[in-house]
């Protein structure tokens, strides 16, 4: 079978194509035909050496996947051949709280991931894909989709009438415009795109705000809500962002890290608005196969589907890459199989 390896990971071009013998299914697992991959900013970030220690060469990249299964091993009962499934980032982390062990099984990172024909993974990891979701939609769900739900709904605690900010256009705030649309909550939109801005506020965001063109984008938050401030804010930035996000917050805010794109602060960052605000500051590392599951069923119910940009056939996984490099997308980038 064709497979994807990560290489000396230097960058795009050290993605390579191999050929690997197609696996089995031991006791507890389940052999999945893939249909379909999404990929994530951490799956550009391994390919370059930015993500923890260098991997492996031979590691099969990208932690999103749906496909269908083909064979399980003994004492499998959750799936049966034939089920149209996806699997959960850390294979490991079924429900309850994280907990240490579980980022030794992170797809596409410290085990294989998913950029192959086809894969073994534990069968406690997969969730069966709602009716209404193709390949493709169900592929986009394991990272993107779990990562806003936990930031919006499990660690947000998100009530009806909250309002949510999400920064940027990419897979984590288009699927965050989605569920707090589905939980009767409000979403305000960051981006430097008034066109991406205008697709935002079509998927049901509430404001769209370029912070390129304004003053101040934290300031520019709390005029639109009246100077109440917002309820949630996933943040990717990082250091040179926590500012603006405390800013942005409003009483009792919560705030979700789950990246450092903006890199380092050019000031110590001012804490106070953390005791002003009686703001809490958390990180977020995705979430489990428990809310893999509620985010699938919860927009399948809210008749909403995954934001597709684009897709790319297998054979050109390097092109999937430079299109996520060129950060013109809007939703998720998918790679599927013919």
């Amino acid at each position: 079978m064709k497979v994807y390896e990560v290489g000396d990971q230097k960058g795009i071009g050290s993605l390579r194509s191999a050929d690997r013998d197609e696996p089995t299914a031991a006791a507890g697992q389940a052999l999945v035909k893939f249909h379909a991959h999404s990929l994530n900013y951490r799956d550009y970030m391994v390919l370059n050496g930015w993500y923890g220690q260098p991997k492996p060469e031979t590691l099969i990249p990208v932690s999103d996947g749906a496909g269908e299964v083909v064979a399980v091993g003994d004492g499998v009962s959750n799936v049966s051949v034939g089920d149209r499934v996806c699997i959960s980032f850390f294979s490991a982390w079924i429900d309850g709280p994280i907990s240490p062990q579980y980022f030794s099984s992170d797809l596409g990172g410290s085990i294989d991931g998913t950029l192959a024909e086809m894969g073994v993974f534990p069968a406690d990891a997969l969730v069966k894909l709602p009716d209404s979701f193709s390949y493709a939609d169900g592929a986009c769900l394991p990272c993107a989709g779990v990562t806003a739900w936990n930031c919006i709904v499990e660690a947000g605690r998100l009530k009806e009438g909250e309002t949510v900010l999400l920064m940027g256009t990419g897979g984590v705030s288009t699927f965050g415009i989605q569920i707090a649309a589905a939980k009767g909550a409000k979403s305000i939109v960051t981006s430097s795109s008034d066109e991406k801005l205008a697709k935002a506020i079509a998927l049901g965001a509430e404001h769209g705000i370029n912070y390129k063109k304004a003053d101040s984008w934290s300031k520019a938050v709390q005029e639109v809500t009246g100077g109440k401030g917002v309820d949630i804010i996933i943040e990717v930035g990082g250091p040179a962002s926590l500012k603006h996000s405390f800013e942005a917050a409003g009483f009792n805010g919560r705030v979700h890290l789950i990246g450092t794109l903006s890199g380092e602060a050019d000031e110590p960052l001012d804490t106070m608005p953390l005791l002003g605000k009686n703001l809490n500051l958390r990180g977020v590392a995705v979430g489990s196969k428990k809310m893999l599951q509620d985010v699938a069923y919860t927009l399948s119910a809210a008749g909403s589907k995954p934001v597709i940009d684009k897709e790319f056939p297998f054979a050109n996984a390097t092109d999937a890459f430079r299109h996520m490099e060129s950060r013109s997308h809007f939703g998720n980038i998918v790679i599927t199989h013919n």
